[in-house]
Protein backbone atom coordinates (compact mmCIF):
# COMPACT_ATOMS: atom_id res chain seq x y z
CA UNK A 1 0.00 0.00 0.00
CA UNK A 2 2.81 2.39 0.87
CA UNK A 3 4.45 1.73 -2.51
CA UNK A 4 1.23 2.58 -4.35
CA UNK A 5 0.85 5.80 -2.38
CA UNK A 6 4.46 6.79 -3.10
CA UNK A 7 4.03 6.09 -6.84
CA UNK A 8 0.88 8.20 -6.97
CA UNK A 9 2.78 11.10 -5.44
CA UNK A 10 5.79 10.86 -7.77
CA UNK A 11 4.20 9.97 -11.11
CA UNK A 12 1.94 12.19 -13.14
CA UNK A 13 -1.51 10.81 -14.03
CA UNK A 14 -1.96 9.32 -17.47
CA UNK A 15 -4.67 11.46 -19.01
CA UNK A 16 -5.35 13.20 -22.27
CA UNK A 17 -4.10 16.70 -22.77
CA UNK A 18 -6.75 19.28 -21.90
CA UNK A 19 -8.54 20.92 -24.84
CA UNK A 20 -7.50 24.37 -25.95
CA UNK A 21 -9.00 27.09 -23.78
CA UNK A 22 -10.57 28.94 -26.72
CA UNK A 23 -11.94 26.55 -29.31
CA UNK A 24 -13.79 28.79 -31.74
CA UNK A 25 -14.69 25.89 -34.04
CA UNK A 26 -16.61 24.21 -31.23
CA UNK A 27 -18.35 27.46 -30.33
CA UNK A 28 -19.36 27.99 -33.96
CA UNK A 29 -20.65 24.41 -34.22
CA UNK A 30 -22.79 24.78 -31.09
CA UNK A 31 -24.05 28.17 -32.26
CA UNK A 32 -25.00 26.62 -35.63
CA UNK A 33 -27.01 23.94 -33.81
CA UNK A 34 -28.78 26.64 -31.81
CA UNK A 35 -29.59 28.70 -34.95
CA UNK A 36 -30.90 25.62 -36.74
CA UNK A 37 -33.06 24.68 -33.74
CA UNK A 38 -34.53 28.15 -33.50
CA UNK A 39 -35.16 28.25 -37.25
CA UNK A 40 -36.83 24.83 -37.21
CA UNK A 41 -38.64 24.94 -33.85
CA UNK A 42 -38.76 28.62 -33.00
CA UNK A 43 -37.00 27.89 -29.71
CA UNK A 44 -34.08 26.00 -28.25
CA UNK A 45 -33.64 22.26 -28.62
CA UNK A 46 -34.75 20.01 -25.75
CA UNK A 47 -33.00 16.63 -25.56
CA UNK A 48 -34.02 13.52 -23.61
CA UNK A 49 -31.37 10.82 -23.30
CA UNK A 50 -32.47 7.18 -23.03
CA UNK A 51 -30.14 4.35 -22.05
CA UNK A 52 -31.65 1.26 -23.65
CA UNK A 53 -29.03 -1.12 -22.24
CA UNK A 54 -25.58 0.26 -23.02
CA UNK A 55 -22.18 -0.12 -21.36
CA UNK A 56 -22.34 3.62 -20.45
CA UNK A 57 -19.50 4.68 -22.74
CA UNK A 58 -21.85 6.76 -24.87
CA UNK A 59 -23.51 8.24 -21.78
CA UNK A 60 -20.15 9.52 -20.54
CA UNK A 61 -19.67 11.39 -23.82
CA UNK A 62 -23.24 12.71 -23.79
CA UNK A 63 -22.83 13.93 -20.21
CA UNK A 64 -19.62 15.67 -21.27
CA UNK A 65 -21.81 17.99 -23.33
CA UNK A 66 -22.96 19.52 -20.03
CA UNK A 67 -19.50 20.01 -18.55
CA UNK A 68 -17.76 23.36 -18.26
CA UNK A 69 -15.89 22.97 -21.55
CA UNK A 70 -18.84 22.22 -23.86
CA UNK A 71 -21.59 23.87 -21.72
CA UNK A 72 -24.51 23.36 -24.08
CA UNK A 73 -26.84 25.50 -21.99
CA UNK A 74 -25.06 28.63 -23.21
CA UNK A 75 -26.16 27.78 -26.77
CA UNK A 76 -29.77 27.10 -25.87
CA UNK A 77 -29.46 23.31 -25.98
CA UNK A 78 -30.67 21.55 -22.88
CA UNK A 79 -31.34 18.11 -21.53
CA UNK A 80 -34.80 17.57 -20.06
CA UNK A 81 -36.00 15.05 -17.50
CA UNK A 82 -39.30 14.24 -19.18
CA UNK A 83 -39.94 12.99 -22.70
CA UNK A 84 -43.03 15.21 -22.73
CA UNK A 85 -40.72 18.23 -22.97
CA UNK A 86 -38.28 16.76 -25.51
CA UNK A 87 -37.72 17.36 -29.20
CA UNK A 88 -34.96 14.78 -29.62
CA UNK A 89 -34.49 11.36 -28.07
CA UNK A 90 -30.81 10.37 -27.87
CA UNK A 91 -30.91 6.60 -27.49
CA UNK A 92 -27.79 4.67 -26.53
CA UNK A 93 -26.98 0.98 -26.41
CA UNK A 94 -28.64 -2.05 -27.90
CA UNK A 95 -32.28 -2.30 -26.91
CA UNK A 96 -32.55 -4.99 -24.25
CA UNK A 97 -35.72 -7.00 -23.75
CA UNK A 98 -36.21 -5.27 -20.40
CA UNK A 99 -35.95 -1.79 -21.93
CA UNK A 100 -38.06 -2.36 -25.05
CA UNK A 101 -41.34 -1.30 -23.51
CA UNK A 102 -39.76 1.67 -21.70
CA UNK A 103 -38.27 2.93 -24.98
CA UNK A 104 -41.63 2.54 -26.76
CA UNK A 105 -43.42 4.43 -23.98
CA UNK A 106 -40.81 7.19 -24.01
CA UNK A 107 -41.15 7.52 -27.78
CA UNK A 108 -44.95 7.69 -27.53
CA UNK A 109 -44.77 10.30 -24.74
CA UNK A 110 -42.58 12.62 -26.83
CA UNK A 111 -44.67 15.22 -28.69
CA UNK A 112 -44.38 15.85 -32.42
CA UNK A 113 -42.24 16.98 -34.10
CA UNK A 114 -39.79 14.52 -32.61
CA UNK A 115 -36.60 12.95 -33.79
CA UNK A 116 -34.80 9.83 -32.64
CA UNK A 117 -31.01 9.74 -32.74
CA UNK A 118 -29.31 6.38 -32.24
CA UNK A 119 -25.95 7.06 -30.59
CA UNK A 120 -23.04 4.65 -30.90
CA UNK A 121 -22.29 1.37 -32.60
CA UNK A 122 -24.53 -0.68 -30.31
CA UNK A 123 -27.56 1.51 -31.05
CA UNK A 124 -27.15 0.83 -34.78
CA UNK A 125 -27.33 -2.96 -34.76
CA UNK A 126 -26.70 -4.24 -31.25
CA UNK A 127 -22.91 -3.99 -31.55
CA UNK A 128 -21.01 -6.63 -29.62
CA UNK A 129 -24.26 -7.57 -27.88
CA UNK A 130 -26.07 -8.48 -31.13
CA UNK A 131 -27.58 -11.94 -31.05
CA UNK A 132 -27.59 -12.10 -27.26
CA UNK A 133 -30.65 -13.66 -25.65
CA UNK A 134 -31.35 -10.43 -23.75
CA UNK A 135 -31.07 -8.05 -26.71
CA UNK A 136 -33.83 -7.14 -29.17
CA UNK A 137 -31.38 -5.41 -31.53
CA UNK A 138 -30.60 -1.86 -32.57
CA UNK A 139 -32.87 1.07 -31.80
CA UNK A 140 -34.48 0.85 -35.26
CA UNK A 141 -35.95 -2.53 -34.25
CA UNK A 142 -38.21 -0.76 -31.73
CA UNK A 143 -38.73 2.86 -32.83
CA UNK A 144 -38.08 4.74 -36.10
CA UNK A 145 -34.61 6.31 -36.19
CA UNK A 146 -33.97 9.62 -37.92
CA UNK A 147 -30.20 9.73 -37.50
CA UNK A 148 -27.41 7.42 -36.41
CA UNK A 149 -24.22 8.85 -34.90
CA UNK A 150 -21.55 6.19 -35.18
CA UNK A 151 -18.63 5.52 -32.92
CA UNK A 152 -17.78 3.51 -29.88
CA UNK A 153 -18.38 5.93 -28.26
CA UNK A 154 -18.80 9.06 -30.39
CA UNK A 155 -17.11 12.12 -28.90
CA UNK A 156 -19.07 15.27 -27.92
CA UNK A 157 -18.04 17.08 -31.11
CA UNK A 158 -19.49 14.23 -33.22
CA UNK A 159 -22.69 14.42 -31.17
CA UNK A 160 -23.00 18.15 -31.88
CA UNK A 161 -22.31 17.61 -35.58
CA UNK A 162 -24.98 14.92 -35.65
CA UNK A 163 -27.56 17.19 -34.01
CA UNK A 164 -26.74 19.94 -36.50
CA UNK A 165 -27.09 17.52 -39.43
CA UNK A 166 -30.43 16.33 -38.05
CA UNK A 167 -31.81 19.86 -37.72
CA UNK A 168 -30.55 20.96 -41.12
CA UNK A 169 -32.05 17.90 -42.80
CA UNK A 170 -35.35 18.33 -40.94
CA UNK A 171 -35.42 22.02 -41.79
CA UNK A 172 -34.74 21.43 -45.46
CA UNK A 173 -31.63 23.63 -45.43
Amino acid sequence: MRRTLFESLTHRPLTEAPPKADDSALAELAASVNRAARRRLGRSLAIRQVDAGSCNGCELEIHALNNAFYDLERFGLRFVASPRHADVLLVTGPVTRNMREALERTYNATPDPKWVVAVGACAADGGIFAGSYGVVGGVHAVVPVDLHIGGCPPNPRQLLQGLLALLERAGGT
